[in-house]
């Protein structure tokens, strides 16, 4: 399908998929693959989306596995209700404040034991399954079992990220050994196994969750971490618990966005769309350097706000509700120059109205059943750390935290740290329409924005609207509270003009080249009228979107 680009120019885009009993989008072609033969033996949109993540831990440890956490939206086709799971881990209770100040240590270092969190995506798979599956965990498991001990091909994008990884990671202890078979990590098309990880899996798939949480696989744990300067313990594994919360939506010219509320960092998404909402973007286009001024400093504006004020509610009040009003948007709004760049915002005050590497997927099923999910380690393949005989790293999420004893996401033992992986879904008039997500970090709560104003505003269709190019905006207000210096930067994907980044320049936003942090997006929308399932799965990643 030919698709024309901003600059005028045409460029090859995948049809979008149809199908009408049940459909999959997942980043690798064989979790794709699986969670069809999930739907078609008869398990829901969840089993599906359990045995799809699980076999992306083997398949592509770059973004995932189940030494991190997992996040979902889920949308009850029985019961028309959406439910949210959050499934992220907490500090471990050893390790205080204190500690890092008697260290010496100003910033939690993003590799090694100290930013090892309880991984939370096992208990968040049992949550999921306890209320939506059907079929066993068994049953559920035994697909990535198989390709664990039998082998598969490595994909291109995947391979490729692996190696990146491979060598910041190959000196941490037991990373090597699992993930550097004959001393390298595996090139695209080379046959990877993972027998440790399929011997956890079995573990998990006999005992349940206390497979992994209690007994061998806690007590391997703990010992590697006392052995190399770590402190997760057996004991944060048992007292672990997933979390189902309320999630939070914003109206978007009539469609309702959903997003899960911090630790995470859905709400920015809210916040800039509610921003975005009072201009005229259907008059403007993908290419026009007005657009993307407007969409940069809505970022810049919800950034600010993220950097202050996102962090676990259980430790912090974070006035959620002002932050996503329509009042507290107009007021943020009218800092926004049309047509000049910002160097600095700063953060809002919302209490005066009284009143944040990865794999996404997405599968729904002949229930009318939606799962959204996102599932990672963090930076990279995480932290490094990879306890023997287990088959897999554990995640570096907790280097999130803030050390600054005043911020609302500094370090506290058993808290959760603030998070970028962020689910979504958007219903039109209480009913589903859309399942989505798109993963890369600060990238994905401006990637929600862009797909939505694609879709919306621009007339895409769902394949479209994720294949088009992508502007990211960096360099400013990260999760600890560092400020934006000189207005940060804005980088666009290929497929620009030079008239657009040359009308950029002189609005005064600094351009910089930065491949590879546009993320990746899947998609499932609901055609009510005609009964089908619409499914998309981007260029940018190895995976497809498969229906039946």
């Amino acid at each position: 399908m030919a698709v024309e680009r901003p600059n005028g120019e045409l460029y090859t885009t995948r049809s979008v998929v149809m199908a009408r009993q049940g459909i999959a989008a997942t980043s690798q072609p064989l979790a794709t693959q699986i969670a069809l033969d999930i739907l078609k033996a008869g398990g829901t949109a969840v089993d599906a989306a359990i045995a799809a993540n699980a076999a992306l831990g083997l398949m592509e440890p770059t973004g995932s596995g189940v030494g991190g956490d997992l996040f979902a939206l889920v949308w009850d086709g029985n019961q028309g209700q959406l439910h949210g799971l959050n499934g992220s881990g907490r500090s471990p209770q050893a390790l205080t404040l204190a500690y890092f100040k008697d260290q010496g240590i100003e910033a939690i270092p993003p590799f090694g034991p100290l930013s090892v969190s309880v991984p939370g995506a096992v208990d968040g798979w049992f949550a999921l399954h306890g209320r939506f599956g059907k079929l066993p965990m068994k049953a559920l498991l035994a697909p990535a079992i198989r390709y664990a001990d039998a082998g598969f091909p490595v994909s291109p994008v995947i391979a490729e990220l692996w190696a990146r990884n491979a060598e910041n990671l190959k000196g941490y202890p037991g990373f090597a050994d699992v993930f550097m078979p004959g001393g390298k990590a595996p090139a695209a098309g080379e046959i990877f196994r993972n027998p440790a990880l399929a011997n956890t899996y079995r573990r998990i798939a006999e005992m349940g969750r206390d497979g992994f949480y209690r007994g061998e696989v806690a007590d391997t744990i703990e010992r590697y971490m006392k052995d190399n300067g770590g402190f997760l313990a057996a004991k944060d594994l048992a007292e672990h618990r997933s979390e189902w919360v309320a999630p939070v939506a914003t109206n978007y010219r009539g469609y309702d966005v959903w997003e899960l509320p911090p630790n995470g960092q859905g709400i920015a998404a809210l916040q800039m769309l509610n921003i975005l909402e009072a201009y005229d973007l259907a008059a403007l286009s993908l290419s026009d350097p007005n657009y993307i001024h407007l969409l940069v400093e809505a970022k810049k504006l919800a950034f600010e706000d993220r950097a202050r004020f996102y962090a676990d509610p259980a430790f912090a009040e974070v006035p959620v509700a002002a932050l996503i009003s329509k009042t507290y948007a107009a007021e943020r709004r009218a800092l926004i120059d049309p047509r000049k760049a910002a160097t600095a915002y700063g953060h809002g005050d919302p209490a005066v109205l009284g009143v944040g590497d990865t794999v996404y997927l997405t599968v729904a099923d002949s229930d009318g059943t939606m799962v959204s999910l996102i599932q990672s380690n963090y930076i990279g393949m995480g932290s490094g750390m990879t306890p023997p005989g287990l088959g897999f790293v554990l995640q570096d999420r907790g280097e999130l935290f803030s050390l600054d004893p005043q911020h609302p996401n500094v370090y506290a033992p058993g808290k959760r740290p603030f998070h970028t992986i962020i689910p979504a879904f958007v219903t039109r008039d209480g009913k589903p329409w859309l399942s989505f997500g798109v993963m890369g970090g600060a990238m994905q709560p401006q990637g929600h924005v862009q797909v939505l104003v694609n879709l919306i505003d621009f007339g895409m269709g769902l394949q479209q609207a994720g294949d088009a190019p992508r502007i990211y905006h960096g360099g400013s207000s990260g999760p600890t509270g560092s400020s934006m210096q000189d207005g940060g930067w804005v980088s666009l994907e290929s497929g620009f003009g030079a008239e657009v980044r040359a009308a950029l320049t002189d609005m005064g936003h600094g351009l910089k080249d930065a491949s590879g942090v546009y993320g990746g997006y899947q998609a499932i929308m609901w055609d009510e009228l005609q009964g089908v399932y619409y499914g998309a799965s981007e260029s940018r990643k190895d995976g497809h979107a498969a229906g039946y």
